[in-house]
């Protein structure tokens, strides 16, 4: 590539690694895949292998936060509360980690409302239609530290059936606009 070029396209590429803006879009599979998944189902009878979700991380205004999650293919007129977790995710559910948190609690597992509450967490319920499609946003007044909000959680909900309600049925792997995400990986 000629040198004026590269040197016109520069600020485009920087631009978009500072996109305000990351989406994820993935197909659920199993922990088990050849490829390690985006987006892993560990309870495939709530969120089948093959169904679909899209992720919108949106920080474009200042000091904000909004999350959109959209699924497609789950289980039918249930509900998911959704949360962002600290860990990647694995064959293991527990290896998401704890919820992601703006202030963190100082005691493991959180369970003090001063921490664990929806101003201090972002977190959402999202509720499926008849066709197992569902879409919901959520916005905090705050923007995760980078590289610390790794996966965003489904969690089983109710009515749980075989499944605890706080039992993580599926996670998905985050993108970093900031890109720590690249950087923990070189690690």
């Amino acid at each position: 590539m000629p040198a004026p070029l590269a040197a016109a396209l520069l600020p485009l590429a920087l631009l978009a690694a500072a996109a305000p803006v990351s989406v994820t879009e993935a197909d659920f599979d199993p922990a088990t895949a050849f490829v390690p998944p985006s987006a892993i189902s560990h309870a495939p009878d709530l969120v089948p292998y093959g169904s679909h979700v899209r992720v919108v991380v949106d920080r474009s205004l200042p000091g904000r936060t909004v999350l959109t999650v959209s699924l497609a293919g789950v289980a039918a007129g249930h509900e998911f509360p959704v949360h962002l977790h600290t860990g990647r995710c694995g064959a293991d559910p527990a290896a998401s980690g704890p919820h992601y948190q703006d202030v963190v609690d100082p005691v493991s597992p959180s369970t003090d409302p001063a921490y664990a509450n929806g101003r201090n967490e972002l977190r959402l319920a999202l509720r499926t239609d008849g066709r197992g499609e569902g879409a919901a946003a959520a916005a905090v007044a705050w923007r995760p530290r980078p590289g610390e909000a790794r996966s965003l959680v489904l969690h089983a909900g109710e009515p749980a059936g075989a499944h605890g309600a706080a039992d993580r049925v599926a996670c998905v792997n985050l993108d970093d606009p900031d890109g720590a995400q690249a950087a923990d990986a070189a690690r």
